[in-house]
């Protein structure tokens, strides 16, 4: 994987109701608000985190 390979990703559904380290995983990847877009790397960590609350977010490559 290349360093300068980047992932857009926006939550798009509230976290309220979800569970607390579901929430942390949102708040670790630098989501704060419904429709919120972060810039993040390309890394396995970042893939992992995403893979977690896929159901709260939607990423572009």
């Amino acid at each position: 994987m290349s360093v300068d390979k980047k992932i857009r990703v926006t939550l798009k559904k509230s976290v309220i109701g979800t569970k607390q380290d579901h929430r942390a995983t949102v708040r670790g990847l630098g989501l704060r608000r419904i429709n919120h877009s972060v810039l993040l790397e390309d890394t396995p960590c970042v893939r992992g985190m995403i893979h977690k609350v896929a159901y709260l977010v939607q990423c572009e490559e």
